[in-house]
């Protein structure tokens, strides 16, 4: 099965709302029926023709050309298949995703992934704010799947997760982790003030020091079994993680004794020195 492929004409100057590009919407459509699919640019209602060129029909596998931060909610709720954009992409990107797979060669906005409770989200820049994060209201973030984050990431990765695995190689902002429920999110290049503020639960792994809170409290310095099966699954996404007693321990502080909550950091010992 060939993929569609749609190629930006024009960078618009003000957000395009793009919930129709998912998989679960195209893959049934007839070449002039994908054409005909409504966006709005702003308050104008557009044929999608009018944004692109397009190629293709009758696929679950969507290509993405000339993409900016303009389009939003890419992937929102998709539950099968694969969007690859090559360029930026805008706010919402894979938000409530449940399934398949969506790879970003550049940057992403705002609420990546929120909300999503399935599949995967690659992207090979940086992220904004908000990453897997709940909405203003709501009491659930991210409930499964993994985001990998090759850059860094803004403020408030992971709020109120429930489960599923963030990864942001690049430093992260404030306040990661923010009234964390369960999941785990890796930090390989740290983060800054406020990670795991008011955490309930979950476990945030950070492969540099962490100005960790007052209420976080260190409980002991070990080897945690479980880093091997992460790391097993990490590494089919090229992502190397210690995992090993010969790489020396992690230090584990739980907290949020202000809830109190029954979460855990583990800052990995060797990386104290580095």
């Amino acid at each position: 099965m060939t993929s569609i492929t749609l190629t930006l004409k024009n960078t618009p100057n003000v957000p395009l709302e793009t919930e129709v590009l998912t998989p679960d919407r195209l893959a049934g459509l007839a070449h002039d029926e994908i054409r005909a699919l409504p966006v709005f640019l702003g308050k104008r209602q557009l044929r999608l023709d009018d944004l692109f060129d397009i190629e293709g029909e009758r696929s679950d596998e969507l290509q993405i050309f000339g993409a900016t931060r303009q389009l939003k909610s890419i992937g929102r709720g998709m539950t099968r298949g694969r969007i690859a954009i090559h360029g930026h992409a805008g706010m919402h990107l894979g938000a409530g995703m449940r399934g398949g797979s969506i790879e970003v060669h550049g940057d992403a906005g705002d609420w990546l992934g929120a909300e999503m409770a399935g599949g995967l989200i690659q992207v090979h820049g940086n992220a904004g704010g908000q990453v897997g994060a709940a909405y203003r209201g709501s009491m659930s973030g991210m409930q499964n799947g993994t985001i990998v984050v090759d850059g860094s990431a803004g403020i408030e990765v992971g709020t109120r997760m429930r489960r599923g695995i963030i990864v942001i190689k690049g430093p992260a902002r404030d306040f990661t982790g923010l009234e964390m429920k369960g999941g785990t999110i890796f930090l390989l290049s740290g983060a800054e003030q406020r990670v795991g503020a008011w955490m309930r639960r979950g476990t945030i792994v950070s492969m540099l020091p962490l100005q960790m809170l007052p209420t976080f409290a260190f409980a002991c310095s070990y080897h945690p079994d479980f880093m091997r099966l992460l790391a097993r699954y990490l590494s089919q996404l090229g992502i190397d993680i210690p995992h090993e007693p010969q790489d020396g321990p992690y230090d584990l502080y739980s907290g949020d004794a202000s809830i109190p909550g029954k979460g855990e950091i583990l800052v990995w010992r060797s990386g104290l020195s580095e």
